[in-house]
């Protein structure tokens, strides 16, 4: 349904997956941590399927091309998901700090700016990708009317760039959706971002989804949750309905 293109980022060359009809509303997917890969092709068509343009960029870029960041085996297998994720992804994730995402971020927005029609965009994040997603709505107040986060982690904390603290320059509806029992964002942390999003006056859902666990939308590996995900895409096309489509 979509291309692969590449885009000149901060740091060079990256690899982007393009889906939809030029000219729709803009949509920006930030990747899981695995990367960009054909599951997320696959969510990208479905949103883009909405009647939006996606763009999901390959935001590792730096550390080599997509296809040679992808798991090599079979994520459902038994062990395999943890063994992928002992091979240096976290190191990966750890590196892109918001001094890289941030110049990045204004490549991704402007390469679908170049796509979409001239209203708003959407932003929507997967795992680290919700704290790219938060970042990238505080970086564009007036072009991100929305933001949907799923199974994010470490959302707010006490760093001076915690994600969070992007949410109050921002001009964005929210939505997000946490995974129950995820060590990354427990409890106490739903509540404090929820108290966050309260504060800044942002509409927002913000709710903990039982029995999913973290990364259950992603159906290629074994943490997948047929419910959570179904849930997931029922808010977020109507978040984007809400506020691309008015």
């Amino acid at each position: 349904m979509g291309e692969t293109i590449e885009i000149q980022a901060a740091d060079g060359a990256a690899e982007a997956y393009l889906t939809g009809e030029a000219g729709s509303p803009g949509v920006l997917f930030y990747v899981d941590a695995i990367g960009l890969r054909p599951q997320i092709e696959e969510m990208a068509d479905r949103i883009a399927s909405w009647g939006y343009v996606v763009l999901a960029p390959h935001v590792f870029y730096r550390d080599g091309r997509a296809a040679d960041l992808a798991p090599q085996g079979d994520l459902r297998d038994e062990g395999a998901r943890e063994a992928f994720f002992g091979g240096g992804v976290m190191d990966r994730v750890g590196a892109l700090t918001p001094d890289k995402s941030g110049p990045d971020a204004d490549a991704w927005v402007g390469t679908l700016r170049q796509h979409a029609g001239p209203g708003p965009i959407g932003v929507t994040g997967y795992c680290m990708g919700a704290r790219l997603a938060v970042r990238t709505a505080g970086q564009f107040p007036g072009t991100v009317a929305a933001v949907g986060g799923f199974h994010g982690g470490r959302l707010v904390t006490d760093a001076p760039d915690s994600p969070h603290l992007a949410i109050a320059p921002s001009t964005a509806a929210y939505v997000f959706g946490h995974a129950d029992q995820d060590s990354s964002m427990p409890v106490e942390q739903v509540e404090a971002l929820g108290q966050v999003l309260q504060d800044a006056g942002r509409e927002h859902v913000n709710e903990i989804y039982a029995g999913a666990g973290h990364g259950y939308t992603m159906a290629d590996t074994s943490v997948y949750d047929e419910a959570g995900t179904a849930r997931h895409f029922a808010v977020l096309e109507d978040l984007f309905a809400r506020t691309l489509r008015p």
